[in-house]
């Protein structure tokens, strides 16, 4: 452990420096001109105090009923609990808690002595509690969420002043193909900053993702909002629009088309025989080698897809995660009544939850794929604090879309 005298020292200058900066944050004309902060800190308190009230004593918590299933079906589940008396013997030797959230920082399971625990509940340190930026300002999870890197925030650097008697180090939880499904955090009251924590954390991190289920490279995956693209084994395929089309419909509808269903969604009235509709099926598969059955048309293997992912998340209600994976209209080129049936559906969907959510983050990332969307902006500019900068963005967006 550091010497408890540099401890309560740095504890103290960055007390003070929390004092002077943090009010002046909204006024950026009023900071000082030599903040002797960490960088990164510092930018993340100026990214958060748009959204985060320094004041504020505890995370917002999501639905329990989601954050449970959430927790069942994570692929990290089994590796945590792998090592679960690991992490339990050292919160209960060091005096640290230890969390695990998913991709967006919701804190799906945490262990940890019972004084502990009681300290992290009064915060919402807990299954549930949301710690991403926008939702809890600087700390540990939110950085390494944000950079993609371990991170360690002590005392007064974190934004919300609740936290000044924690330390906190975190660490991200990477798949087979580096993509990130969450964090592992260890906190503790800042006496009990320690050099060694963070490695700690990096040894838990490594047993973790060694734990995970091997990524298998085999697979199709269709990109369909926005653009049109597919690929097999992470290879790009080179498919015709209207085999991109049955690709997403099968996505969309794992259960398949019988012959008239697959010609209604693809042609509706027009004229077009089931012959038509069996030599394109007959195509797609030569083209993939098999994967579309023939009797009833459906996907042999299951096909993953952006516009599925997206309204997985708006049945969790996970509305963060839907926004950012939803790049625009579905297969916006294409004029299949199948393909439109499913676009409105989305957008209609997308833009319900985001007008009845109180966060300007939402509002604002979905306004950047609607910018002819008068009413979305409006409720950006409603949903936005009278002082914060990014009403200029919603109002600029505003105007444009009420000249069309």
């Amino acid at each position: 452990m550091h010497g408890l005298g540099s401890l309560r020292r740095r504890r103290l200058d960055l007390e003070q420096q929390w004092a002077e900066v943090v009010p002046r944050l909204r006024d950026p004309a009023r900071l000082p001109g030599d903040v002797p902060l960490r960088q990164e800190v510092a930018e993340s308190w100026m990214r958060s105090v748009p959204t985060v009230d320094p004041a504020t004593d505890r995370a917002p918590v999501s639905d329990g009923g989601v954050v449970r299933p959430r927790w069942s079906e994570s692929p990290l589940r089994a590796p945590v609990l792998r090592v679960a008396g690991e992490l339990r013997t050292i919160a209960d030797d060091a005096g640290f808690i230890a969390a695990v959230t998913d991709e967006t920082g919701t804190i799906l399971w945490t262990c940890g002595g019972r004084v502990m625990r009681r300290r992290a509940e009064r915060v919402n340190f807990a299954p549930g509690g949301c710690w991403d930026e926008p939702a809890m300002g600087t700390n540990a999870l939110s950085l390494a969420l944000r950079t993609g890197r371990p991170s360690a925030v002590f005392s007064a650097e974190h934004l919300v002043a609740a936290l000044h008697g924690w330390v906190c180090y975190c660490a991200p939880i990477r798949d087979a193909r580096g993509r990130m499904l969450g964090v592992l955090d260890l906190s503790s009251t800042w006496d009990r900053s320690h050099p060694l924590a963070m490695s700690t954390v990096r040894s838990l991190v490594s047993a973790i993702e060694s734990g995970l289920p091997a990524v298998s490279p085999a697979g199709l995956r269709i990109s369909s909002l926005g653009v049109a693209a597919a690929t097999r084994d992470g290879v790009p395929l080179n498919l015709r629009p209207r085999q991109v089309e049955i690709l997403t419909l099968l996505a969309l509808q794992p259960d398949g088309f019988s012959l008239d269903a697959l010609r209604e969604a693809l042609y509706g009235d027009r004229p077009v025989t089931s012959t038509t509709v069996r030599a394109e099926a007959s195509h797609l598969r030569n083209a993939l080698g098999g994967v579309v059955s023939s009797r009833r048309y459906a996907s042999t293997m299951p096909i993953g897809c952006d516009a599925v992912d997206v309204l997985r998340a708006l049945e969790r209600r996970d509305l963060a995660t839907a926004v950012r994976l939803y790049r625009g209209p579905l297969l916006p080129q294409s004029e299949a009544p199948g393909i439109v049936q499913w676009r409105d559906h989305l957008e209609v969907a997308m833009r319900s939850a985001v007008l009845v959510s109180d966060a300007p983050e939402h509002a604002l990332a979905y306004g950047e794929r609607a910018l002819y969307d008068a009413e979305v902006h409006e409720h950006a500019l409603a949903v936005l604090a009278p002082g914060d900068a990014r009403r200029a963005v919603a109002a600029g967006r505003l105007a444009v879309a009420r000249r069309e």
